[in-house]
């Protein structure tokens, strides 16, 4: 069976509150302390806060180029809050937030170089995220998808050996979803794109099994999403159409 196209199936986010940063900066003498931002920084940031909001607002009206050019002058200042202070879980959850939805716009404009590198950076930021709030399944399911996405990029290059980490990282976050939420549809396909990219990664036998049979049992009951329905009806034995 060959590998399937990559084509991105964004997880919708709700509108993120942002981080409220926005206290008067302290006087241009005073030398910031470690892990504090500078007046410079801070003024940036706010003005950060304020571009993704009109980024968001352009991305909900369906103004994808507008969102990327909020997005992309929101982001500098947002990495060097993260810099300033990593263990700022606020901060790293506006900046994983702000590369998914960047993501999702260049994705809306078919940049999917863009995609795959916005991705790749917010790859860790999500994994701290999910570590920090391990009972936060919509983060989780987020990570899960990016690490396919990435998982489905390197397969489609026939790097499986690269491509077999990172469906199986997803894997592993996947079942969990699942095993809080199976009634979900998103939680279901998000599982079952991970098992069949790990199954065709990794060539093991028992996650094919498993994969076939998940693939039998949502097309018959009509959940499988669109990205994922032509590698199941190739593994449920279900003619394309």
């Amino acid at each position: 069976m060959q590998s399937r196209l990559l084509v991105p199936a964004f997880i919708a986010l709700s509108t993120l509150a942002v981080p409220a940063l926005a206290q008067p900066a302290p006087a241009a003498s005073a030398a910031p302390a470690a892990g504090q931002m500078s007046p410079a920084q801070i003024t940036a940031f706010n003005q950060a806060v304020t571009d993704f909001t009109a980024g968001q607002t352009a991305q909900q009206a369906g103004d994808n180029a507008t969102a990327v050019a909020k997005y992309e002058a929101a982001l500098p200042a947002i990495r060097t809050a993260v810099e300033v202070d990593p263990s700022k879980i606020d901060n790293v959850n506006f900046l994983a937030n702000a590369l998914y939805a960047d993501a999702a716009a260049q994705g809306a404009l078919g940049k999917m170089d863009q995609v795959i590198a916005l991705y790749g950076e917010s790859l860790p930021h999500w994994r701290k995220l999910v570590e920090a709030k391990p009972a936060d399944a919509a983060s989780r399911n987020i990570l899960a998808g990016i690490l396919i996405q990435l998982g489905n990029q390197k397969l489609g290059a026939q790097d499986k050996a690269g491509s077999a980490p990172l469906y199986q990282e997803a894997l592993s976050l996947a079942r969990k979803s699942a095993g809080e939420n199976m009634a979900d549809p998103v939680t279901k396909n998000i599982l079952l794109s991970a098992l069949i990219g790990a199954s065709q990664a990794t060539g093991d036998t028992g996650l094919q099994t498993e994969a076939v049979a998940m693939s039998k049992a949502m097309l018959a009951d009509g959940t499988v999403d669109a990205s994922n329905k032509p590698a199941a009806q190739a593994l449920g034995g279900a003619k394309a159409g």
